[in-house]
């Protein structure tokens, strides 16, 4: 049984990559400056034009390296909140880790000199620090000390902190001019800011490090998602383990929307369409989440990219369009 669910699990992941591949491709070709597939091929190779080197390497492939990686730390982010939690509708936008986050990024790039060499890289450690304090505010009101974490209550004090993040940055976005007025608001839409190289620089170290360590802590996550005395009866140490596993979902989260703006549900919809696809392990899942997280942002991205509008739609405006009925879908099936 369990070689069966390894063998499904890499089919899935194998036909997800692929179709990340081919919507890559897809998404570099395509835009109000198009490169036919076969121009692509010969730019990559080194042959392209310098127009297509300058649309390909300074705006398109940074962008999408940023929204692939963000989309694929939002999916195991989400994955983990969801089994520490015992919540499926967990994910860090709805709980307001992502808000808190933002709050923070906003407020270090309005004090901050953003020429500076070292903002690109101090700005998902600031995003950090507003993820864990919203995270312990939420946990602290949620937590009942018989039952632990009541998983509606989580949900009903994560969304009451996102709008009270979102409502502290429109204050301050008020108070500043044009120019930091249009960074505020277009982080709340879910629009990709980090869009060149630095970025991708700053965010790769952060997923080098804790996807590994979340595939590596996978058995401790699928006990924890059974109930907490048989968590601790099978030898798990359920208060120190729900801490660890919370800093590196706060970092994950904190780390994509840093550089990718306020996108919500893709760290819900990417763990349960992963979980339905390969079974309820995460050693077979949470690859299979991240691939599709990817997937997922790079698809919004693209699709607000090709709006007929004069100017590109946010991509976390398409992932709500898509993922707010997909809430309300699991909100009443569990």
């Amino acid at each position: 049984m369990n070689d069966h669910l390894k063998k499904r699990a890499r089919r899935v992941f194998t036909v997800s990559a692929v179709l990340l591949v081919v919507l890559f491709i897809a998404s570099a070709a395509s835009g109000k400056a198009a490169v036919p597939p076969m121009r692509l091929l010969e730019t990559l190779l080194g042959n392209g034009t310098p127009r297509e080197e300058l649309i390909l390497y300074s705006f398109r492939l940074p962008r999408m390296m940023i929204t692939m990686l963000a989309g694929a730390a939002l999916a195991v982010s989400g994955a983990i909140l969801q089994s520490i939690s015992r919540n499926p509708l967990a994910d860090p936008g709805i709980l307001g880790i992502n808000a808190g986050a933002g709050l923070m990024v906003t407020i270090y790039a309005l004090v901050f000199t953003p020429q500076s060499s070292t903002f690109l890289y101090m700005v998902p450690l600031f995003a950090f620090i507003g993820g864990m304090v919203t995270a312990l505010i939420i946990s602290a009101v949620s937590y009942h000390k018989t039952e632990g974490l009541d998983p509606i209550r989580l949900v009903l004090a994560g969304v009451g902190m996102a709008m009270a993040m979102a409502g502290i940055m429109l204050i301050l976005a008020s108070q500043f001019d044009s120019r930091e007025y249009e960074f505020i608001a277009g982080w709340l839409a879910g629009d990709i800011w980090g869009n060149d190289w630095n970025f991708v620089k700053a965010l790769v170290p952060w997923l080098i490090v804790l996807i590994p360590a979340v595939l590596w802590k996978s058995n401790v996550l699928n006990l924890l998602n059974l109930n907490e005395g048989t968590s601790a009866g099978l030898g798990v140490r359920v208060g120190r383990e729900r801490i660890v596993l919370l800093l590196v979902s706060v970092a994950l989260a904190s780390a994509a929307v840093s550089v990718s703006g306020g996108i919500v549900f893709i760290g819900l919809m990417a763990p349960h369409i992963a979980r339905g696809l390969t079974g309820p392990r995460h050693q077979h899942f949470v690859p299979v989440a991240a691939v599709i997280g990817a997937l997922l942002l790079l698809g919004a991205d693209t699709i607000g990219r090709l709006m007929p509008f004069t100017t590109s739609v946010p991509a976390g405006i398409i992932v709500t369009l898509i993922g707010a009925p997909y809430f309300m879908y699991l909100m009443v099936k569990k």
